[in-house]
């Protein structure tokens, strides 16, 4: 039995409120329509105040209503990128001496053999337990490295109970990611950030705008956070991709044990309906 896409994603986003991954569907404030034009000056005048740039964001690339309800719509315009993020957070470290792994690299190896163009959403912490992963899946060219924050801490107040990141510390925490993503060898990386839990406001986007970087969102919430459930997983992704759609998952082995199985399900019934999987920078190119 299939359940209701709007009850499996509720369940999801209550599975990514527990600390270890805090990827799910975050509760995050879009940036409101003010008087700053796209260099992020206000309103002209002689005493014009020059406002600080906000951090763009990127949930999903949009396609021509009528394309999503054609049948005949070509394969460039059926699209998805399937993102993976690699949690860990600053402060688990002794929980990986104790053996706990945060690592999957069965699903990394599942995807090279499906030949699935992916975007992993690293953080920097992740990297540094996982030096040489790290290396290899950034020379692959199959794969691209975004940031997903050195600590994996909350860049608001109220982030699924994550500590929180100080605003004044939120732009160096995104360049030590990068920082630690060089020390490991890792090529592939890209100017993209996924802010931990999916949680932001515009303090937040406009803190970290200097490190020159676009936020990645998603509007597929995969589920397989803390959940064991491989079918569940399959059914919601595919219940909910659409063209353009950017679907979140984990690799995080022990927070996300059924993601490499569902992949096996979801990739082939994805093609089976007429969808080509690509990288996010891929998905950002697409014409609207």
């Amino acid at each position: 039995m299939i359940i209701s896409v709007r009850r499996l994603t509720a369940l999801a986003v209550l599975s990514a409120a527990l600390v270890g991954c805090g990827s799910g569907q975050g509760t995050a404030e879009k940036p409101s329509p003010g008087p700053a034009g796209p260099s992020g000056v206000a309103a002209a005048g002689p005493h014009a105040e020059k406002k600080p740039a906000l951090t763009p964001v990127f949930t999903r690339a949009e396609v021509p209503e009528e394309a999503e309800d054609d049948e005949e719509t070509e394969d460039t315009e059926k699209t998805v990128a399937l993102t993976f993020d690699a949690d860990m957070t600053a402060d688990q470290g002794q929980r990986a001496v104790r053996g706990e792994r945060f690592d999957n690299p069965t699903l990394i190896e599942t995807l090279r053999e499906l030949k699935v163009p992916s975007t992993v959403f690293m953080t920097g912490r992740w990297a540094e337990e996982y030096p040489e992963q790290a290396k290899e899946i950034g020379a692959d060219p199959l794969f691209e490295i975004g940031n997903h924050s050195y600590s994996h801490y909350g860049f608001t107040g109220d982030c699924y109970g994550l500590p929180a990141v100080k605003r004044g510390r939120m732009l160096a925490d995104v360049k030590r990611a990068f920082t630690a993503f060089e020390r490991a060898g890792a090529r592939h990386v890209v100017p993209y950030f996924r802010f931990p839990g999916g949680c932001y406001d515009q303090a937040a986007l406009r803190a970290i705008a200097p490190a020159g970087v676009t936020a990645v969102q998603w509007d597929v919430v995969g589920g397989d956070a803390f959940t064991t459930d491989t079918d569940r997983v399959v059914a919601q992704v595919l219940e909910g991709v659409t063209p353009g759609s950017v679907v979140v998952l984990h690799c995080t082995r022990s927070a996300a044990p059924v993601t490499e199985e569902a992949i096996r399900q979801i990739v082939p019934a994805l093609r089976e309906e007429g969808y080509r999987m690509v990288k996010v920078s891929e998905l950002m190119k697409k014409p609207h």
